[in-house]
């Protein structure tokens, strides 16, 4: 009896194994097409960056071309120091600032519970439900009204309120996972909020800090919208600046495409620093 049970789940078993072998073939198929997909703009844009703005807009485009670095001559040649400085400058200090507020405001959203707290989530994550747009010309009628336009401090400001709801709510997903042994122990040493945050809190969720941090400074260099209507000539952004390089005459796709790489780097270079940090902070952030 057992033996003819035996021959039967046989094919079974190997039925089900085929069935996992052609799904973990499928699922890693699916995930090279994805990549791809998410990798080729790059790529073509960097490729087409490399060649001169006729061979750039061609239709076909020429893909084996000669090769030309005129585009990133103009991109140079048109001094954007000042306004990397600007962008940096912003997503810099806006970045320091959000981690200063949303440590303190995470710890006390999970590790010492306020009352009322999830209302208190939900109030920081319902800051993001209002569009950008919508509180664009309150925030522009109160800048002109302080003499506060065209300066990157606004910036700063605006981009430190924007990022705070996403650094609390990541950070509060890291501290809540801290054992809480760790903290009495703290404070039978002695130590106090501060001295808590900075030499036990901060080292042991330094990957989810990272992470944060990556996060924001990602999305304060990127931001143009309010960049674009709040700063004229002394605190122009990067990306603002990049607009400049599409004209209503001429052709200016290798000139853009270069502008955009170039302009692409500093997030680029901070993410290929950060990314075993990232990939472990989001991590920590996700298991439960």
């Amino acid at each position: 009896m057992t033996t003819v049970k035996e021959a039967q789940a046989g094919p079974q078993m190997r039925a089900a194994g085929g069935k996992k072998k052609r799904a973990g073939v499928l699922l890693t198929g699916a995930t090279w097409i994805i990549s791809v997909l998410f990798v080729f703009p790059v790529v073509w844009m960097i490729w087409t960056s490399f060649h001169s703005e006729t061979d750039a807009a061609s239709n076909p485009p020429k893909v084996l071309s000669s090769f030309s670095v005129q585009g990133y001559k103009s991109f140079f040649g048109s001094d954007p120091w000042p306004t990397i400085l600007n962008s940096l400058t912003a997503s810099v200090v806006s970045t320091l600032l959000v981690l200063c507020l949303a440590l303190p405001a995470a710890y006390a959203l999970s590790i010492r519970p306020v009352k009322r707290w999830s209302d208190v989530l939900f109030f920081f994550l319902s800051t993001k439900f209002m569009p950008v747009v919508a509180a664009l010309l309150p925030v522009y009628l109160f800048a002109e009204k302080v003499h506060f336009l065209d300066n990157i401090w606004l910036l700063v400001i605006l981009y430190t309120s924007m990022n705070l709801p996403i650094a609390v709510w990541m950070l509060r997903s890291f501290l809540a996972e801290i054992p809480a042994e760790m903290l009495e122990a703290a404070q039978v040493d002695g130590a106090g909020l501060l001295r808590t945050l900075r030499e036990i809190i901060a080292p042991v969720i330094m990957p989810g800090i990272a992470s944060a941090a990556l996060i924001c400074f990602i999305f304060s260099w990127n931001e143009l919208l309010f960049a674009r209507v709040l700063t004229g000539t002394r605190a122009e952004t990067a990306p603002v600046f990049l607009t400049g390089f599409v004209t209503s005459q001429g052709l200016f796709l290798a000139q853009v495409c270069a502008a955009s790489f170039v302009v692409s780097l500093p997030v680029l270079a901070a993410g290929f620093a950060a990314q075993d940090k990232l990939v472990q902070g989001l991590s920590m952030g996700a298991v439960r």
